[in-house]
C-alpha cells in the first residue's frame, strides 16, 4: 500500500474557503480501482492542511492522475490567494501498519 500526501499551506483567514472547496469536491476518486481511503487533515499546531490518499499500489495512483476523472476533479483551480506557500507532495510506501484490535463480539 502507498500513501500520497499533499501538504498545503493555507493563508490565514482563508481556512473556511479552503475547507468549503473540499465539501463540494467531485467525489470521483472513490470509484477508482486501487483507491482505499481519503483523509483531509486540518492543522492543530501547524500551518499546513494535509490531504492523504491511500492506494493499493503506485500504479493505481498513477492511473488516477492520468484519468479523465482526475482532470475533472481538478479542473477548477482555487484562487492563488488561498495559499500562503507552495504545496509539498510526497508518496510513501507503507512498511508497517497497526490498529487497535476490535473488541470481541458479545453474545
Amino acid at each position: 500500500m502507498i500513501v500520497v500526501s499533499n501538504r498545503l499551506q493555507v493563508a490565514k483567514g482563508r481556512e473556511a474557503d479552503f475547507e468549503k472547496r473540499f465539501e463540494g469536491r467531485a467525489r470521483l476518486v472513490e470509484n477508482m480501482p486501487g483507491f482505499i481511503r481519503l483523509e483531509i487533515l486540518r492543522p492543530v499546531k501547524s500551518d499546513y492542511y494535509t490531504v492523504l490518499t491511500h492506494w493499493e499500489d503506485e500504479a493505481s495512483f498513477r492511473a488516477w492522475t492520468d484519468s479523465s476523472e482526475f482532470r475533472e476533479a481538478h479542473n477548477k483551480r482555487p484562487p492563488a490567494e488561498i495559499f500562503a506557500g507552495p504545496n509539498v507532495f510526497e508518496i510513501h510506501e507503507v512498511i508497517q501498519h497497526a490498529e487497535r484490535p476490535s473488541a470481541p463480539a458479545r453474545e
